[in-house]
């Protein structure tokens, strides 16, 4: 009898549960989609895919409201049409009557932690991988709709007159680059060819132009083929909540795989190269009277340099100021006779880090230049693109030790002559609070899963109680009422991970706030019961 009884409860409880999770599940996943969609301008058979990629994540939080609908209310209809009141009178006790609820409180816990820890980070990688997939469709499918396209989280934004996906290439192309704090730089383009490459943790755009002209704010230079790399964050993926615990203790053990960090370091990399360099030129300017040697990227051809003087620009970052008189001499080792040489009273050296390759260019304003058996003229600039890093340099800023040269910098084991500029300091003091947030919010983001799994069976059981309490009344108040120390569990889960977000409130308190909401929720459940079981 008692398990037909339990079979009873437990199928009716079955049936509302599954039924309310379908409900739930398919309008929060079209909530999250619809950012994407606006965003990303995904097909509709990817939307199909990212549905599908979408379910273990609303899951986690419909599981648990689900099964506290359908206790209160199968408990609550249970009590109202007297079938309580006629069990307890046959001697079955209140506890008996509660095992089919207890069952599915369980099972909603198991199958909550299970989703956060394990299922739901490995589908939002999945999508990230669908997406990813189909990243250059998403790009063109933007271009050929909109005009224009921005990367996701970056200051670039392409505009295109047309273009030819089949062959990835963009025609009548504009590159707008609106970095924070500087002036907006435009690059013109007659074509280009975008090439978008996936990394476990970051993504790659590189932009090949042709017949280009770049624009800063009072000048504009012809710069003939030009590439640029971008990196730009995971759509999804990058962020600590949606990570498995596998991933969040690879983070904890390298911080270079999780890309806000990483994008940090490279920025303090980029400037502290810079300032480097500028230190570097200006002391063999002083020391000997041989020239700076510097050589392209591909080996073609070398040049060698020589300053008046060199520091590094304050208001513009990874950028050096040269001063004359300026002397560059244009060399090809395998030509010696096409040797040229440039002299100019201004100049500037500028970095580009935009992944782990450090590269130089160079331009010379107005310079003078003469060749062997040529007359010699003037020109308006020279600009040498895809100048290599000095070795020398590059060897201390290797991306496996760029952390601690960090700390050396930071606690002035590694030190400038002419003293670091502001931004250098900022940007090199700012990594260290941003890995202890890391591993603060890897602590918090474990303990708000633990807290929020348990927080179920105790939430659900509260919702039978109160269910069997509110039989007099309307059927949904009994849910309402049990929802709201829900509720109150998620705030006490968010005040927790927003103070271990703050460096000022240690981290314990933090996560200690979590678990006093899960402790108060057990307090109520017991609380509650005691008092049933009295009436």
């Amino acid at each position: 009898m008692i398990f037909t009884l339990h079979r009873y409860i437990f199928r009716e409880l079955f049936r509302v549960f599954l039924l309310t999770t379908i409900a739930l599940t398919l309008m929060l996943s079209a909530g999250l989609l619809i950012p994407m969609i606006q965003d990303y301008g995904v097909s509709p058979v990817q939307i199909i895919h990212l549905l599908g990629y979408f379910l273990p994540i609303t899951l986690t939080f419909v599981l648990p409201m689900s099964a506290l609908f359908a206790s209160s209310l199968i408990y609550g209809r249970f009590a109202a049409d007297r079938e309580l009141d006629a069990c307890r009178a046959s001697g079955i006790s209140l506890w008996t009557l509660i095992y089919p609820g207890l069952t599915l409180a369980i099972l909603v816990a198991v199958a909550n932690l299970v989703l956060s820890f394990h299922v739901a980070p490995s589908f939002i990688h999945r999508t990230e991988s669908s997406v990813k997939a189909n990243a250059e469709q998403i790009l063109f499918r933007n271009i050929q709709r909109n005009g224009s396209y921005s990367l996701p989280q970056t200051t670039y934004q392409l505009y295109a007159d047309r273009a030819i996906p089949e062959n990835n290439l963009l025609e009548g192309v504009v590159i707008v680059n609106l970095p924070h704090n500087e002036p907006p730089r435009l690059i013109t383009a007659e074509r280009a060819k975008v090439i978008i490459k996936t990394h476990s943790t970051y993504n790659e755009a590189t932009i090949i132009a042709q017949n280009t002209y770049r624009f800063h704010e009072n000048d504009w230079l012809y710069i003939g083929e030009f590439q640029e790399t971008v990196q730009f964050p995971s759509l999804l993926s990058d962020d600590i909540k949606f990570q498995k615990i596998e991933q969040m203790k690879r983070i904890k053990a390298d911080k270079l795989q999780f890309f806000p960090i990483r994008k940090e370091v490279l920025q303090a990399r980029a400037q502290l190269a810079i300032e480097l360099l500028s230190e570097t030129i200006s002391k063999h300017m002083k020391r000997t009277e041989q020239p700076y040697l510097l050589e392209e990227t591909d080996g073609l051809r070398q040049y060698s340099l020589r300053v008046g003087g060199c520091q590094v620009d304050p208001f513009s970052s990874n950028t050096l100021l040269l001063s004359g008189p300026i002397t560059l001499i244009q060399s090809n080792p395998l030509q010696p006779d096409t040797d040229v040489e440039y002299t100019s009273n201004e100049g500037t050296i500028s970095l580009e880090a935009k992944d782990e390759q450090l590269r130089l260019e160079m331009k010379l304003d107005t310079p003078s230049w003469k060749r062997p058996g040529i007359p010699s003229g003037k020109a308006v600039s020279k600009f040498v693109n895809n100048l290599k890093f000095p070795e020398s340099l590059d060897d201390s800023l290797q991306m496996n030790t760029i952390l601690s040269t960090i700390e050396r910098f930071n606690n002035d084991q590694l030190t400038l002559e002419a003293g670091p500029t502001g931004r250098l300091e900022v940007l090199c003091e700012r990594i260290p609070e941003e890995l202890i947030e890391v591993d603060n919010e890897i602590y918090a983001e474990i303990h708000s899963r633990l807290v929020l799994g348990l927080g179920c069976i105790t939430l659900i059981l509260t919702g039978i109680a109160l269910g069997i309490q509110f039989r007099g009344g309307h059927m949904l108040s009994a849910f309402g009422a049990s929802a709201i120390p829900g509720g109150v569990l998620v705030v006490f889960i968010l005040s927790g991970k927003e103070m271990t977000k703050n460096p000022s409130t240690p981290v314990l308190t933090g996560v200690t706030t979590m678990w006093v909401g899960f402790i108060a929720l057990l307090i109520l459940t017991i609380w509650v019961y005691r008092k049933l079981l009295r009436t």
